[in-house]
């Protein structure tokens, strides 16, 4: 993406940059949730 294509937001950040920097960043906050429930219910068995 040439940088005359790329989208900032008012504040001057890279919309698509931020977008593949929070794909690399790991679990989401409900995906933490779901497994540590997951592992919770494991123990009780």
């Amino acid at each position: 993406m040439s940088s005359e294509q790329k989208r900032y937001n008012k504040v001057g950040t890279d919309i698509e940059e931020v977008k593949r920097l929070n794909s690399q960043s790991g679990l989401s906050y409900n995906e933490v949730k779901l497994l540590l429930a997951q592992q919770y219910a494991n123990q009780k068995k």
